[in-house]
Order: C-alpha cells, then structure tokens, then sequence
C-alpha cells in the first residue's frame, strides 16, 4: 500500500477541486423537488462544472456515462441520472466528483425529496453522524482501521448495516488512490495516519440487511432487501493536528 503524501502546493489545489465540488453540491441541491428528473440534476452539475472550466471525475471513468452517480430510494450507489421523475418522500443520493488543475474532489450526500418518512430521516442522519464519529480518530498517529470501526460501530447501534463491498479511498491526481477504507471493523488496525494524507471517507448504510446486488444495467448497486440506503462522503485532508473537510457543503 503506497499511500500519497501531499505536498503544501498539492494540498492548495486540492482545496480548489474540494470547494468546487461542494459548490457543485449547493447547486444540485437547490433543484432537487418532487417531479425533477434525475437527468436534469446531472445537467446542472455540467452546466456548474463548464462555468467554472472544471471536468466531471465520474464521467468515463471505468466506461461511466454521467458526471454524477444519482442513487433514489434502495439504490446504494452508482444510479445513472435519467428520465426518472423523483417522487415526493424519496431520499436521493447524490455522488459528484470534480477535477481542477488535475486534482480531483469526491464529495456524496443524501437529499430529501419534499416531505419523508421519519424512518428515511432516521437512516440520512445516522449516515451522517457515522461520518463524523469516524473522523473522531483522523489525526496524525492514529491508524486508519480506527476510522472504519468507529463508522460501523455507531452504525450497527443504531439498528443499520453498512455496506462492504464498496469502501472509501485516498484521492488526489487519481480519484481512486490508496489506502482503501472500509465503513466495517477490521481485524487489523491499519497503517498510521500522517498529516498530508487525502482521503474520501464516505458511509453507506442501508436500513435492512447489509447484501447488495447489481442491476442489469451494470451500474446501479441496490439493497438485496429492497430496503432504503443512504450515503455521506466528504474528502478531508489530515493535519498537523487533526483533519480539515476539502468538501464543505454545508
């Protein structure tokens, strides 16, 4: 496992990529409502992208056809946006990664569609806060299997499952960099954290059972159950000290 140390120059532009991406974020929120099609938010985050002389990081990736990843419902990740109208009570997944002067940000969030159920609000919140239970043990001298533990802990307590096929990744020049992060407790402790490590941290948590499938579009990962699922990501930066969110959607 090689992992990236970014250098001062490196961590600045990765800090333009982040901002943009959570830029790109506020715009696809602000459209999202009952009897959007999912493809209408894909071409709000184009049109954000050209304004701002950025590229898509999803679009061609391993032959992936959009620039955002729009998952509705029991869809975990991986949804491609189409002419399918978001229903009042849906929630929506909404995976976008933006690369600028070759650096890339990897930011998801789960949007509600107007008014949903307290269940769906549950599952959305947990997912967050599983997130930021995990970033807990992002410093420097940490290991990073401390981060997976905490998410699937707080997860599991909560009455949830975390998925385990797909898992969270360094980022920078590529999307996908090493070290892969599991959202599950490992039986190791993993390699030490050090300041200038990027990594996307990013929960996906299904409110029934844990077991995924593929549709037979290749793409879209879903809830063997038919359960709902939500996802948070952000990519943070690890600091002297602590860590720093690059994707500050909120």
């Amino acid at each position: 496992m090689a992992i990236n140390i970014k250098n001062d120059e490196q961590i600045a532009l990765m800090r333009v990529a982040g901002e943009l991406t959570a830029q790109c974020h506020r715009a696809v929120a602000s459209v999202i409502r009952p009897g959007v099609t999912t493809m209408e938010l894909e071409k709000e985050a184009r049109a954000f992208m050209e304004v701002n002389d950025a590229d898509p990081s999803f679009l061609g990736y391993n032959g992936y056809p959009a620039a955002l990843c729009v998952s509705v419902n029991e869809e975990i990740i991986h949804g491609t946006p189409s002419l399918k109208k978001l229903k009042n009570g849906d929630i929506v997944s909404v995976d976008i990664g933006v690369k600028k002067n070759g650096f890339h940000g990897d930011c998801a969030r789960t949007y509600f569609v107007g008014d949903v159920s307290p269940k769906a609000r549950n599952l959305v919140e947990t997912t967050e806060a599983s997130f930021f239970e995990g970033v807990k043990f992002a410093e420097p001298g940490r290991r990073l299997y401390e981060i997976s533990g905490a998410i699937n802990d707080y997860v599991e307590s909560a009455g949830y499952s975390v998925v385990r096929e797909y898992v969270g990744h360094g980022v920078g020049r590529r999307l996908h960099e090493d070290p892969q992060i599991p959202n599950y407790r490992m039986p190791s402790k993993g390699p030490r954290l050090a300041a200038g490590m990027v990594l996307a941290i990013e929960p996906m948590v299904n409110a029934g059972r844990c077991e995924i499938k593929l549709l037979d579009d290749g793409w879209t990962v879903v809830t063997a159950d038919g359960s709902l699922s939500a996802h948070y990501e952000n990519t943070i930066l690890i600091t002297e000290t602590g860590y720093e969110i690059l994707t500050p959607v909120e």
